[in-house]
């Protein structure tokens, strides 16, 4: 059985249910198939935040010339 995450889901929202379930897997003392259920969410979850970072990444390096990242370090320095 595997877990599907509906792709109209904003990542703000996909992330405070990851940190949920999380937390719902660190405090509770959950049913064997509960937990695994979770943890199967979970990893959906994780897996689509990562993948809406990464695709966000790729929409910034467009913006950037040579494809390059600026640093957030010191960017409100300049």
């Amino acid at each position: 059985m595997s877990f599907t995450i509906d792709q109209t889901l904003s990542y703000d929202d996909a992330f405070a249910r990851l940190e949920t379930v999380l937390g719902m897997l660190e405090s509770d003392d959950l049913p064997l198939e509960q937990t695994l259920l979770l943890y199967e969410e979970g990893a959906a979850l994780a897996s689509f935040c990562a993948n809406r970072l990464e695709q966000a990444e790729l929409r910034v390096r467009q913006w950037q010339p040579g494809d390059a990242l600026t640093p957030f370090e010191g960017w409100r320095d300049s």
